[in-house]
């Protein structure tokens, strides 16, 4: 699949996963292409931590339930350090945005679906408890977590606006 068909296809999928489990070097391949998303003053802030075991996914589930989380047999944990990179600004939220963009694409090239999770950790210390479960350091922060697998479902795409609606050129005229 080229990456504009990957573009167009992909969709967040809060469904039920197939009981199939990934491949590790699926896995790897999904990561590796969030590791090679653009970073700010190439800081390479966002780190990952891929879950695969069983039991570490229904500990996270427990944690958050949403998403297809209580499904999914996998999941990627995605990670920033908010130092500053240049001048006292912090690009962490545009590197692992980056990054999990490169996953989205990187999954649905793939056959496979996940869901970006990342308003409802930041309720009820959510991201806290799992980042104590994964053994994440107090001085990084969990940001955003993606179940990911094979959709029992097709993935509905949503309707996007027309080009005219939201883009122009040389001058502001929507």
């Amino acid at each position: 699949m080229d990456v504009f068909d990957a573009i167009n296809k992909r969709a967040t999928y809060r469904g039920p996963y197939k009981s199939e489990s990934i491949p590790q070097e699926d896995l790897k391949k999904i990561v590796q292409a969030a590791i090679e998303a653009p970073s700010g003053c190439n800081a390479q802030s966002t780190t990952f931590i891929i879950v695969d075991d069983a039991k570490v996914m229904r500990e996270l589930s427990a944690i958050m339930p949403k998403g297809g989380m209580d499904t999914a047999p996998a999941a990627i944990v995605v990670i920033a350090s908010t130092e500053p990179a240049y001048d006292d600004v912090s690009f962490y939220k545009e590197d692992y945005s980056a990054a999990v963009q490169n996953i989205y694409l990187a999954a649905t090239a793939m056959g496979y679906a996940t869901c970006w999770l990342d308003g409802v950790l930041r309720r009820d210390d959510i991201n806290k408890k799992i980042s104590s479960l994964l053994n994440i350091p107090d001085s990084l922060l969990t940001c955003v977590l993606l179940p990911i697998g094979i959709p029992e479902k097709e993935p509905v795409h949503k309707e996007k606006k027309k080009f005219a609606e939201r883009a122009c050129y040389n001058k502001y005229s929507l």
